[in-house]
């Protein structure tokens, strides 16, 4: 079994460790459709529209 010749210290674990964190959700890219931001991969949430279609049904508040 493979054991480490020397302690590892806590400064090189802590910046291994920091690696693990949750990243930012980014809405970088725009509806096709309507304009607003979205999430990639998701139906945009203000039209219901993904990939040239409608798959949500989404109410207007008008």
């Amino acid at each position: 079994m493979a054991v480490p010749k020397r302690k590892a210290s806590k400064s090189r674990t802590a910046s291994r460790k920091a690696q693990n964190t949750k990243k930012p959700v980014t809405r970088a890219s725009s509806c096709a459709q309507c304009g607003a931001p979205q999430q990639s991969h998701h139906a945009c949430p203000s039209c219901g529209y993904y990939s040239g279609r409608q798959v949500l049904t989404v109410a207007s508040d008008e």
